[in-house]
C-alpha cells in the first residue's frame, strides 16, 4: 500500500531532491506550473506523486476478464485434487520447516 500523502506536507518536508533536465524541458514545466497557479517545485512534486500513485495502483491491482474471474472463482470452491508431485511438495515443505 502506498502511504497518504495528503495533508500538510510543509511540516514533513526533510528529503530533498534534485534533477538534471534540458532547457526545453525546464521550459514546459514552468509554463504547466504558471497554468495551474503552482511554483515550479509544487507542480513537479505534485506530478511525480501522481504518476507514483498511478504506477504502484497499476502494480497492486489484478485485472480480469470475466472468463479469468470465472476460472479464479472455480479454482478456490472446487480446487482440483492434488496431485502426487504436490503432495511431495508439501511433504518437503512440511519436513524443512518442521510441521
Amino acid at each position: 500500500m502506498q502511504p497518504n500523502m495528503t495533508g500538510n506536507a510543509d511540516k514533513s518536508r526533510g528529503a530533498r531532491l534534485e534533477a538534471r533536465i534540458s532547457v526545453e524541458q525546464k521550459t514546459v514545466l514552468q509554463q504547466a506550473a504558471a497554468l495551474s497557479g503552482r511554483t515550479l517545485s509544487e507542480f513537479v512534486v505534485a506530478s511525480a506523486q501522481e504518476a507514483a500513485s498511478r504506477v504502484i495502483q497499476e502494480h497492486e491491482t489484478i485485472r480480469l476478464s470475466r472468463a479469468e474471474q470465472a476460472a479464479f472463482v472455480t479454482a478456490l470452491l472446487k480446487p482440483p485434487a492434488a496431485n502426487a508431485r504436490l503432495r511431495q511438495a508439501a511433504a518437503a515443505y512440511r519436513k524443512q520447516m518442521g510441521l
